[in-house]
């Protein structure tokens, strides 16, 4: 507890590096205070199959983002203006719950900014029964010290790698040093889960007596990948960095549900979906490399719903 009242005093867990009292109510470039805050905590199932199985990833939506990408998916949540501030034993109790309810594992998305909440709850939870594997769900603008909170807590490391381009990063996300940081996060990352662990298991359907079996992770690290649209180059040095890097002891998704929301439409560029060329290129691409262990969409992704509702269920 003494290390959060430290840290939210002056608040440096992010590169963004505001120095602001989030304890006495002041609001970073993430948009929150040290209030705990989370728009949702339910199963979910549109994460990768290794990790939303069938019985669906016990997932908790955090409220506000250091990023904040001008495209981004989960504008409400992002830009603070959705959810319900928490505390710290709620949060534990949540996980427990998620579990209850046969979640595979526990998934944080966009924690960065409650890291040490976030710590201080799985340790309760993970003292009180929680035993499945948690998932750090992230844009990757982490400072690795922040990260190291984490070690030991996580089991499955869930980071994008948006950008290559300094000047990519700098338009849609603020940060144009964006790619040295997140590759540094992912270093990281790597360096406390290590290669994947995958287990298989035949799961009890709605509990009567048919079974499926789904192989599920159970450690290591997935790096996701979301092509924008007129951007296959950028994406294509991103995949050589990451199987140079890691060759496959990662695995890597790449994925084409870009989806322009209203708030893009003054932005030419983006307003438009990936094309079927544009992804099929990046595929090939990551096919030559040697890309192994990955994973890819199919059909026209982005015409669903990847969006839940932002509600507070499950808070």
């Amino acid at each position: 507890m003494t290390t959060i009242l430290e840290t939210m005093q002056d608040c440096t867990l992010c590169p963004r590096n505001c120095h602001v009292d989030r304890l006495h109510g002041q609001v970073s470039y993430c948009g929150q205070t040290a209030s705990l805050t989370a728009a949702r905590a339910a199963l979910h199932f549109w994460e990768e199959p290794c990790l939303s199985g069938i019985q669906g990833s016990g997932t908790v939506f955090f409220s506000g983002c250091n990023l904040r990408c001008v495209f981004c998916q989960n504008h409400n949540i992002a830009i603070g203006k959705t959810g319900s501030p928490i505390t710290l034993e709620r949060l534990s109790d949540i996980f427990l719950e998620l579990q209850d309810k046969g979640a595979h594992n526990i998934n944080l998305v966009t924690p960065t900014h409650f890291i040490p909440q976030i710590a201080y709850s799985l340790e309760n939870a993970k003292n009180h029964g929680l035993s499945i594997p948690v998932v750090y769900n992230t844009g990757s603008y982490e400072k690795v010290e922040s990260l190291r909170f984490l070690d030991g807590l996580v089991d499955i490391y869930l980071p994008d790698l948006k950008y290559y381009s300094p000047e990519l990063s700098l338009r849609y996300s603020h940060a144009a040093d964006y790619f040295e940081i997140a590759t540094a996060a992912i270093a990281e990352m790597y360096r406390q889960v290590g290669k994947p662990i995958m287990s298989s298991a035949c799961l009890d359907i709605q509990h009567n007596s048919q079974t499926e079996p789904v192989t599920l992770m159970q450690k290591g690290c997935i790096v996701r990948h979301l092509i924008l649209p007129g951007q296959t180059k950028d994406s294509k040095k991103i995949l050589r960095y990451l199987y140079e890097t890691y060759q496959n002891d990662i695995y890597v998704s790449i994925m084409n549900q870009y989806t322009p929301l209203p708030h893009v439409a003054e932005i030419p560029e983006l307003n438009r979906t990936v094309t079927a060329q544009e992804y099929n290129r990046v595929i090939t691409f990551a096919q030559r490399l040697g890309i192994e262990n990955g994973f890819i969409q199919e059909g026209s992704t982005a015409s669903e719903s990847f969006i839940p509702d932002f509600d507070c269920q499950g808070i």
